[in-house]
């Protein structure tokens, strides 16, 4: 009898065989019986996927442990408050909190979260976020929605660039996966670019640029005055140059833009008034939004900082917050960064000094 003939000619015969391949055996015969008798019998989840069943493994399982799943804990009420216990859980820690009868007294009417953005690809053009810059958004969102309480609305904008958008939709996933995980009932608004958040600018040619736009015509125009070795260099492109070749030397490019004056680059008390301009602007549009996220770049929120506490307090690392909490009247606010709160007077969003002019 050859080979051909032998009605076991494709079978693998291992003494002993390994747990994998019997287990992979037993579901090859339990999908074949199935399919023979005709019996409608439910394939076994490990089984591969058939053209009946296309939905993934990872699915099938999910879907699995959902209808298997324990009831939800119930609810623990404590100060008035009521809370889930994951929430309880999550929220330990040796935080000292000021007193209700302080919290009372400061009479909060919005508070404000300002976000760098997460880790980009790169800063010589418009580039979205990294895998990882990513997961730094979604976890920032699932954080921030710990914080937020069953009632609140929440109001999330961004910078018109695509890290800084890629950002606020990841924090908008990751706030949405925490609210369900929390239990809270928080109306969230879907991430919106505003203008008052843009990166520091510099002034081309062309007129008022981003920073990152202004690189990346520094670079081309520089080119061609190299290439062609001819006429002097434009006195916006001699400071940008000076600005870049800082950071390539090793040494901070932004410290150079918050300490000393630069004739062709936005002034950062600037960045600081038109932020607070957009804040302005937002509580004004939706006066019961008791809450602001807000992801933008690190020059201006550095700005932002400096101006709050009188110091240089550093750059800030990806998906770090400048928490900002607004007093009822508007006229003052509490700014908290890097584990220092300062109280600030908060400049009047009908006076705007016209710099450009």
């Amino acid at each position: 009898m050859t080979a051909t003939e032998r009605p076991d000619a494709r079978k693998i015969d291992r003494y002993e065989a390994p747990n994998y391949l019997a287990r992979y055996r037993e579901r090859q015969g339990n999908r074949a019986n199935g399919s023979a008798t005709g019996n409608g019998a439910v394939a076994d989840p490990e089984a591969p996927a058939t053209k009946a069943d296309s939905t993934p493994l990872y699915l099938r399982r999910f879907r699995e442990r959902a209808a298997t799943a324990a009831p939800p804990a119930p609810r623990v009420e404590y100060g008035g408050a009521t809370f889930t216990p994951e929430l309880a859980e999550a929220t330990r820690g040796k935080e000292i909190a000021a007193p209700m009868e302080r919290r009372a007294s400061e009479k909060i009417i919005c508070e404000i979260s300002i976000i760098r953005h997460g880790i980009t690809q790169g800063y010589s053009t418009d580039a979205g976020l990294t895998p990882m810059g990513g997961w730094q958004a979604h976890r920032r969102g699932h954080e921030l929605a710990r914080r937020w309480d069953s009632g609140d609305k929440v109001r999330l904008v961004c910078a018109d660039t695509n890290r800084a958008r890629q950002t606020a939709e990841q924090i908008y996933r990751g706030a949405t996966d925490g609210l369900q995980m929390w239990g809270h009932d928080v109306e969230l608004s879907e991430p919106e670019p505003i203008p008052e958040l843009r990166n520091f600018g510099v002034w081309t040619p062309d007129g008022l640029r981003d920073v990152t736009s202004a690189f990346r015509q520094y670079q081309s125009t520089m080119e061609k005055l190299e290439r062609m070795a001819a006429g002097d260099r434009p006195r916006w492109l001699v400071e940008i140059d000076r600005f870049y070749r800082t950071q390539l030397g090793g040494a901070d490019p932004i410290e150079m833009w918050l300490t000393i004056p630069l004739m062709y680059f936005e002034p950062p008390a600037l960045c600081v008034r038109r932020f607070w301009r957009g804040f302005h602007r937002l509580i004004a549009e939706s006066p019961d939004h008791r809450r602001i996220v807000a992801a933008t770049h690190s020059g201006p929120m550095r700005a932002f900082a400096t101006w709050a506490h009188g110091y240089d307090p550093g750059e800030p690392l990806n998906t770090e917050e400048i928490r900002v909490k607004l007093r009822e009247g508007g006229q003052t606010a509490f700014v908290s960064y890097r584990n220092r709160v300062t109280e600030v007077n908060v400049p009047p969003p009908d006076e705007f000094p016209a710099w450009e002019s």
